[in-house]
């Protein structure tokens, strides 16, 4: 996997940070109090952007801290971008599936689809929090990463590995929510990755799926890259 300068770090379940060689840090879904999150992971310095793909506690889970304690900028879907602001955070970035954003450090950000749902728990129960989504992050002179939320396989994950070529995959694999690892291995397929970063997966004793089960139905598609929790890859 050749990541080109692009420093990634997995922090357990779905949450992702990503470091640029200037320094810019972005996060996907950040929940840094999930049961296998590193110690120390919500207490991060720096956050320049942080996208979320949905609605579930599980991937906005720290969203709002770690916004307004840095000043990131949030980009998410529309409805979920107003409950943000209802929630006290400044100024985030709404957009919709098809949309390509600029973000900090010249990442350029497209949401892209998924096939799951998206409502946001609080204190009066669930409220609506749009559809679930993707995002296909671009980085300067380094890899194109898909980030594919939570999700079942879909023919369409052929297009957008057709229209932006993703080096890198983050696919969930747990099974039960989202797709399992044999659905996993034709996302990978479809989308014509080098490499799977396995996701979403031991958080939970549902989530059964295993990269090892991923690897036996890839087979030589594309490589699986496991990565440890909390140790940075670059």
């Amino acid at each position: 996997m050749d990541l080109k300068g692009i420093e990634i770090t997995w922090l357990g379940h779905a949450a992702f940070r990503f470091r640029t060689s200037d320094g810019t840090t972005v996060f996907v879904d950040p929940w840094l109090t999930n049961p296998s999150a590193p110690e120390g992971a919500k207490d991060q310095d720096r956050a320049d952007a942080v996208f979320v793909t949905h609605g579930h506690f599980d991937h906005v889970g720290d969203t709002l801290d770690l916004v307004k304690a840095t000043g990131a900028k949030l980009f998410c879907i529309h409805e979920i971008s107003v409950w943000a602001e209802a929630q006290g955070v400044s100024e985030p970035v709404g957009c919709n599936k098809g949309g390509t954003l600029e973000a900090p450090g010249g990442i350029r950000a497209t949401m892209v689809d998924a096939v799951h749902s998206s409502g946001i728990s609080g204190d009066q129960g669930i409220v609506p929090g749009g559809e679930a989504a993707g995002w296909v992050l671009e980085f300067p002179g380094g890899p194109t990463v898909y980030h594919a939320g939570d999700t079942m396989v879909f023919g369409d994950m052929a297009l957008i590995g057709e229209l932006f070529r993703p080096d890198i995959a983050l696919l969930p694999i747990g099974g039960w929510y989202t797709m399992d690892p044999r659905q996993a291995a034709k996302a990978g397929q479809l989308l014509g990755v080098s490499t799977v970063i396995p996701m979403h997966y031991r958080t939970f004793p549902i989530l059964a799926g295993t990269p090892e089960e991923l690897k036996h139905h890839a087979g030589a598609a594309f490589e699986v890259a496991t990565l440890e929790i909390g140790r940075p890859l670059s």
